[in-house]
């Protein structure tokens, strides 16, 4: 049920802010974090920026590869966030948090980067090198190369959760509680 997105619809799928799960590949490493501040930054072509702090072992993935893929997950995924938001991959001597939390991916299309199954929609992007911002700042600009969505909630430039409350994306406000789209959501762990 995966549709592909005309590039110059992708910025709705981060424009209401939901929180997001950031993924990278290099060589054999892999990782997947979970990040609150991201958004759309410009149309044509697509853009958007995205906060990683320096710590992050996904940032060294993506300085090295010069690509990731924003990944948006939804209610049914909350756990999976938190377990993936409070551990660090730098942490997991012989795995990563793929394996480690049994996480399901498939292919990018247009990148090296792991897709996380389940998601509601998938931007495939390539870094834009500011090294001043990500130095400064932990700000990182990219240019989306693709663009994916779940067409069960977003078809014809939009969002549409109607029938589909598991499906709904998340927003982190603090300590393990999220909201979706109106609705408070608590995580069990």
């Amino acid at each position: 049920m995966i549709k592909s997105i005309q590039l110059n619809q992708a910025y709705r799928l981060l424009n209401h802010g939901p929180t997001i799960l950031v993924s990278a590949r290099h060589n054999s490493k892999q990782n997947i974090m979970a990040a609150a501040w991201a958004c759309a930054l410009d149309f044509d072509p697509p853009k958007i920026t995205v906060v990683i702090d320096k710590s992050a072992y996904t940032r060294e993935l993506i300085e090295a590869s010069g690509t990731f893929a924003i990944n948006v997950p939804c209610v049914a995924q909350v756990d999976i966030v938190r377990k993936v938001g409070t551990t660090s991959g730098r942490d997991l001597a012989d795995t990563d948090k793929f394996a480690q939390y049994g996480l399901e991916t498939f292919s990018a299309t247009e990148i090296d980067a792991p897709l996380l199954k389940g998601c509601v929609a998938w931007l495939e992007c390539k870094l834009i090198p500011e090294p001043q911002n990500q130095k400064t700042y932990d700000l990182f600009i990219a240019e989306v190369v693709a663009a994916q969505a779940d067409e069960r909630v977003f078809s014809d430039g939009r969002w549409h959760f109607e029938g589909f409350d598991n499906l709904r994306n998340i927003h982190h406000v603090a300590g393990g509680t999220f909201f979706a789209t109106g609705e408070a959501i608590k995580s069990t762990i």
